[in-house]
């Protein structure tokens, strides 16, 4: 049986990961802060599904955390053979609002940990000449959208950049981006959410099977709904002053994820 390791493993898209990979019978590497909430998912999963579900909790804002979890994924008797970068956040406010603290947190997590996860991962996965790495990014990725938007272009960029090095070799990544997800996420960021419109909301089960189907089929960028590629073909072709004019007020009240 493979092993997937999922990082923000509690909640949201990494939850509906965890119950999609135990279903079709991956044993699990669970990932978050709060160990009471990680031990009840691994109890539940494997009681379910009949899979192994190992904890560890880790704080990906710091580097304790991050060794933590580079630790596991270097571990060769007990190899990752799926790793799920999912952990993130969004901060409330406009551009000087946001405490500069704040905003390096987020490049930690966002940038710094997926980075350094995504490294220790593929190392063993090339010498094995098999795995996969889904670093979770967002719509936001191709509008200008502050720190959150910079961040998940990132991601983007490096996921597509490393799989182009890596062809060939065994190992598939791929960049996830979805757009606004029914998830803990805005609520924990202090986010109103009530004027965005419901056909914008996407299911976390749906988007995680979609994503799955993706790369299974080798593609290194996944949009997993029909509605947002069409919103993304917009935007490609929108003038960016007239992005960065809604998109600064809108997307940190809202904050797709």
């Amino acid at each position: 049986m493979t092993t997937a390791l999922i990082t923000g493993a509690t909640a949201g898209i990494g939850s509906a990961f965890a119950r999609r990979l135990a279903a079709d019978g991956h044993n699990l590497a669970l990932v978050a802060r709060n160990t009471e909430r990680l031990r009840e998912q691994a109890t539940e999963l494997h009681d379910k599904h009949g899979v192994e579900a190992e904890v560890l909790a880790a704080d990906l804002s710091t580097d304790e955390g991050i060794a933590a979890v580079e630790e596991r994924l270097a571990d060769r008797t007990h190899p990752v053979d799926l790793l799920v970068n999912n952990a993130g956040f969004g901060n409330k406010g406009e551009f000087l609002e946001v405490p500069m603290a704040d905003e390096l947190t987020m490049l930690k997590v966002h940038c710094e940990a997926v980075l350094r996860l995504t490294s220790a991962a593929v190392r063993g996965m090339k010498e094995r000449r098999r795995g996969g790495v889904v670093n979770v990014a967002s719509v936001a990725a191709f509008v200008p959208r502050g720190t959150y938007g910079a961040s998940k272009a990132w991601v983007v960029q490096f996921t597509q950049g490393a799989a182009k090095d890596l062809s060939g070799s065994g190992v598939r990544l791929m960049a996830l981006c979805p757009g606004f997800v029914r998830t803990e996420f805005h609520e924990r960021a202090g986010m109103g959410t009530d004027n965005i419109p419901s056909w914008m909301w996407l299911d976390a089960d749906k988007l995680v099977a979609e994503a799955l189907k993706d790369l299974a089929r080798g593609k290194t960028l996944s949009i997993p709904d029909p509605r947002y590629k069409a919103l993304m073909g917009v935007v490609k072709v929108a003038p960016r002053g007239l992005l960065g004019g809604i998109t600064s007020k809108t997307g940190r009240k809202y904050g797709p994820r």
